[in-house]
């Protein structure tokens, strides 16, 4: 191969390389937009008498968790519970 034909190889195989660099790119920006999918949540409106609000915000307190944190936690603690039976 002469020096023309190596310069030509050379900028093909950059060119290759810079598809393939944007491929990976291109999936690495999909996964992160599927694991923020994953961690989209739902909102829900939820009423709660006082006397309940209050001991739910004390025990977040106890445990260090906003009340939000607090009711996720004892949600997905009675989920898994059922789960198990």
């Amino acid at each position: 191969m002469n020096e023309q034909e190596l310069l030509e190889k050379e900028e093909q195989l950059r060119a290759r390389l810079a598809r393939i660099a944007a491929l990976e790119a291109q999936v690495k920006a999909q996964e992160k937009a599927a694991k923020e999918r994953e961690k989209a949540k739902k909102q829900v409106l939820l009423r709660l008498s006082p006397s309940l609000w209050n001991d739910i915000a004390a025990w977040a307190e106890d445990d260090f968790r906003s009340i939000n944190a607090q009711i996720e936690y004892i949600l997905t603690a009675a989920v898994r519970n059922r789960k198990k039976r």
